[in-house]
């Protein structure tokens, strides 16, 4: 009997963001215990959501993503956002707001390996964004949140391939780094 992997690929957030995002997101949490805030280690811009996957397409998914051949650009945060209704949001996020074009282009290069290693096609165009929390109850409505600290633009040199393993807080483990020229 094989295990199935439940896997995406993403763009990690340095370690100072990371730190800065932490205090906001504890502050945020006391704000609005009706949504789920992720972990600061958790927290990363989605390339590709894959889902649930064999062994094998797996490995052939990691061979594939590999071949990628893309360039290292800069990449800044700015701006919260929200998917679904603005009163009682689903999803609160930071957008990206320098290097938005390259980090397009990135997710393009990696849909197009993923889907070369069988994925199916993902339905839902991209938007370069980092979760920061999900709705716990539908119609949960979004009190006024503090301000987001500024965040340093960085270069991403690297995208990652990850297993996400399903907890009450889940756990993004890598399973391979794939360096950006």
């Amino acid at each position: 009997m094989t295990t199935r992997i439940r896997a995406f690929v993403a763009v990690e957030l340095p370690e100072p963001g990371r730190r800065l995002l932490a205090d906001h997101l504890r502050e945020c949490a006391g704000v609005a215990p009706g949504y789920r805030w992720v972990a600061p280690d958790s927290l990363h811009l989605t390339l590709r959501f894959l889902g649930w996957l064999e062994p094998e397409q797996l490995a052939l998914t990691r061979a594939r993503l590999s071949e990628v051949r893309a360039p290292a650009f800069r990449l800044g945060l700015d701006g919260r956002g929200a998917f679904g209704p603005r009163a009682a949001p689903r999803v609160v996020w930071l957008g990206a707001a320098e290097g938005v074009a390259a980090c397009a282009a990135l997710a393009v290069a990696v849909d197009g390996a993923c889907r070369a290693a069988g994925a199916e096609p993902d339905p839902r165009p991209f938007q370069a964004h980092v979760t920061l929390a999900r709705q716990r109850t539908e119609r949960e409505r979004l009190p006024t949140l503090p301000d987001v600290p500024a965040l340093t633009p960085w270069t991403v040199a690297e995208f990652v391939l990850f297993e996400s393993r399903l907890q009450q807080q889940p756990r993004y483990v890598p399973l391979g780094r794939f360096p950006l020229l």
